[in-house]
């Protein structure tokens, strides 16, 4: 199986997302291929710091420009597992939910959809208009995984840290190339029925 995967990181707030699922993928020996929208690296910087981008391409194998759509990562010949879009705006949500390929992001995620491959969304907005959950449902007709971002607050997180290691580690667990990384539920002793 292989184990390369495509890291796709929109404009929406929440790229500390794209960097927390750059560091599990990492850390659990996979290779990614790198996409950033123009907005996501304003995002990083606003969000992160002037150092983010640089610490999120240090992390993959190969950074692709945004509007090359002769990347490799646009043709369903080249050979990933898989694609996360982290944090996934709702402008590439609907891009993706229409088949609107007009940058490499949303043509990379087109691939996974007709080539069959797992598509992990973290869709980053609240409230959720129609159109949002129209296009949720379009992407998930055809075999897309929207996860929106939403804490674990079973496992109590002491740090916004916890929260988005956690929400970046289920994201990648659903690509099942390795071992779970995100922490699993138990209930409590109080809780254990007998």
């Amino acid at each position: 199986m292989t184990r390369r995967v495509i890291l796709g990181v929109s404009g929406a707030s929440g790229a500390a997302l794209a960097l927390e699922a750059a560091r599990v993928l990492h850390c659990a020996g996979i290779k990614v291929d790198l996409v950033l929208s123009r907005m996501a690296e304003r995002t990083l910087e606003l969000e992160i710091g002037p150092n983010a981008q640089a610490e999120l391409v240090a992390l993959v194998d190969r950074l692709h420009p945004v509007a090359d759509l002769g990347a490799t990562i646009a043709s369903g010949s080249y050979s990933v597992a898989g694609m996360i879009v982290a944090p996934c705006s709702m402008r590439s949500l609907a891009a993706i939910a229409q088949g609107l390929d007009d940058n490499l992001p949303t043509r990379a995620a087109s691939v996974q959809l007709k080539e069959r491959r797992p598509l992990i969304l973290l869709a980053r907005e609240a409230p959720l208009t129609l159109a949002h959950l129209r296009n949720m449902t379009a992407v998930t007709e055809m075999g897309g995984i929207i996860m929106p971002p939403v804490p674990a607050f079973y496992l109590r997180p002491q740090t916004t840290q916890d929260i988005t290691t956690q929400i970046a580690a289920r994201a990648v667990d659903l690509l099942r190339l390795a071992p779970a990384q995100a922490k699993a539920w138990a209930p409590s002793i109080g809780d254990d029925p007998k």
